[in-house]
C-alpha cells in the first residue's frame, strides 16, 4: 500500500460518512430547500460451497459481503450532484471470497474486497431539452464498458469483471449528450488499487485515458462501445505492461423495470512498448426478470484468463506481477443460475432469499502450457452453489458505471422504478 494511502483514504470515508448521517436517522429521502438526499445501505450474507475448489478439494464457506452505504445529493434541478459509495469488504472478506475463474489485483480464484472508499464523485450538469453537457470528477468509474457488476443480479462477479470495466480511479470526466447519442471521454489513473485502504497514486494521475459512445435509440435501450489506454494497471509506480481494452455491448429494459438483457463483448490487450504479447476476449450474455415478488436470472459468460504465478496461498498472486508471472491461459466457460424471492416486511427494507448454481468448465488455449488447468483443480469441471440473503435498506441500489449527462434513467428510474431488486 502506497504511504500516503491509509491517510487519505480515511479522510475520504469520513467525507463520505459526515454527508451521509444527517438523513440516517430521518428517512431514505428528503428534502431541503434546493437539495435532494437519497440515502439507502445493503448487505449480503452467503455460503458458498465449490466442488472441486482446488486440488480436488471441496470448500464450503460463509461471507458478509457487499456491505454498502450509499447516497446521492442534488441541488437545483440536478445542477449539481453528489454520489457517494462506502464499501465495508475490506473488513469482512479481507482473504476474498470464493468465485471460481475470478482474477485481480493480487486474488486467483476468489473476488477481491473493493476499496473502503468505492466512490466518491461530484458532477456539474446543464441540460437543454434532451441535450446537455456535464463534468464529474472524483473517485469512480472510467467511461468504458458496462455496468458495475454490483448493480447487477448475481451475487457472484463474471469473471470478466477486469475486462469489461475500469473503477476506483480517479477521473475527471466529460460528457456530451444529443437527443438519442451520448459521448463520454476521462483521463484518470491507470494503477489499480493494491488493497481495501488504497488510494489512487498521485504521480499516476491522468496517465491514462477512455472514451464511450452510447447510442439510445429508445429510452429501454443502449448501445454502447469505448476503448481506453490504461498505463500499468498491475504496477502501481509504473512501468508494467499497458492494456489497450475494447468494449461493445447491446443493454434492452422492459418499460415497467421488470427485466432486463444484456450482451457484451469485451477485449483487453497487453502491450510492452509498441508491442502486444497476450489478448483476452470476453463474450457475456445475462438476463434478469421479476414476477411479483419472485424473481429469476441466467448468465452465460466465455471468457479468457491469464494463468499467473501462484504465492504459497493459492489463492493470491504477485503484486505487483513480475515481467514473467504468466505461465498460460485458459478459457472459462460459466453457465450461472439465480433465484430469489423479494419479501417487503416494513417500509424501505426489502430482504431477499437467493440460491446461485453455476457449472463452470475451463480449458488451456496456449500448448505447450506452464498450467494444466484439470491438473491444479483436480477435474476438468467445478460446481458452485451459493444460498444467502441479501438485506437493503432505502434507496434501490443504483446503476454503476455512469453520472451526469450519461446516465440513462431519470430519478424515479434511480430511486424507485427498477429498485434493482436482486442486484
Amino acid at each position: 500500500m502506497r504511504a500516503h494511502s491509509t491517510a487519505s483514504h480515511r479522510f475520504g470515508c469520513l467525507i463520505a460518512i459526515t454527508l451521509l448521517t444527517p438523513v440516517v436517522s430521518r428517512a431514505q429521502s428528503a428534502q431541503y430547500g434546493h437539495a435532494h438526499i437519497e440515502f439507502g445501505a445493503q448487505a449480503i450474507g452467503v455460503a458458498t460451497l465449490e466442488t472441486p475448489a482446488i486440488h480436488g478439494r471441496t470448500l464450503t464457506e460463509g461471507y458478509l459481503t457487499q456491505p454498502l452505504v450509499m447516497a446521492m445529493a442534488s441541488f437545483w434541478s440536478d445542477a449539481l450532484e453528489l454520489k457517494g459509495t462506502v464499501d465495508f469488504e475490506g473488513a469482512t472478506i479481507k482473504r476474498g471470497e470464493l468465485n471460481a475463474g475470478i482474477l485481480g489485483e493480487g486474488y486467483i480464484d476468489r473476488r477481491h474486497p473493493h476499496t473502503y472508499l468505492h466512490e466518491l464523485v461530484v458532477t456539474a450538469q446543464r441540460r437543454f431539452g434532451d441535450n446537455g453537457v456535464s463534468l464529474t470528477t472524483g473517485k469512480g468509474f472510467a467511461p468504458f464498458g458496462t455496468d458495475d457488476p454490483m448493480a447487477r443480479p448475481f451475487e457472484k462477479y463474471p469473471i470478466n469483471h477486469h475486462l469489461a470495466q475500469v473503477l476506483e480511479r480517479a477521473v475527471a470526466i466529460g460528457a456530451f449528450r444529443t437527443r438519442r447519442v451520448i459521448f463520454e471521454a476521462r483521463s484518470f489513473n491507470g494503477d489499480e488499487p493494491e488493497s481495501p485502504g488504497d488510494v489512487p497514486n498521485r504521480k499516476r494521475y491522468w496517465d491514462s485515458w477512455s472514451g464511450r459512445v452510447t447510442l439510445v435509440p429508445f429510452p429501454q435501450g443502449e448501445f454502447q462501445t469505448s476503448y481506453a489506454r490504461v498505463r500499468s494497471p498491475e504496477n502501481a509506480t509504473g512501468g508494467g505492461a499497458d492494456q489497450r481494452k475494447q468494449s461493445a455491448s447491446i443493454r434492452l429494459e422492459d418499460v415497467q423495470h421488470s427485466g432486463y438483457a444484456l450482451l457484451e463483448w469485451a477485449r483487453t490487450a497487453d502491450y510492452v512498448g509498441s508491442s502486444r504479447t497476450f489478448a483476452f476476449t470476453s463474450l457475456l450474455a445475462e438476463t434478469w426478470a421479476r414476477y411479483g415478488r419472485a424473481s429469476g436470472a441466467l448468465r452465460i459468460e466465455r471468457t479468457d484468463r491469464p494463468d499467473e504465478q501462484r504465492l504459497v496461498d493459492e489463492f493470491r498472486t504477485p503484486l505487483p506481477a513480475p515481467d514473467l508471472s504468466i505461465t498460460g491461459r485458459s478459457r472459462w466457460t460459466i453457465v450461472t443460475a439465480r433465484f430469489a424471492a423479494s419479501f417487503l416486511p416494513v417500509k424501505a427494507v426489502t430482504f431477499e432469499p437467493f440460491a446461485e448454481i453455476a457449472r463452470i468448465r475451463f480449458s488451456p488455449t496456449l500448448k505447450p502450457t506452464g498450467f494444466d488447468p484439470a491438473q491444479f483443480y483436480g477435474s476438468g469441471r467445478i460446481w458452485s452453489v451459493s444460498v444467502g440473503t441479501k438485506l437493503a435498506f432505502g434507496m434501490g441500489q443504483m446503476r454503476m458505471g455512469r453520472y451526469g449527462i450519461a446516465t440513462t434513467e431519470k430519478r424515479d428510474m434511480k430511486m424507485g422504478g427498477m429498485k434493482m431488486e436482486g442486484m
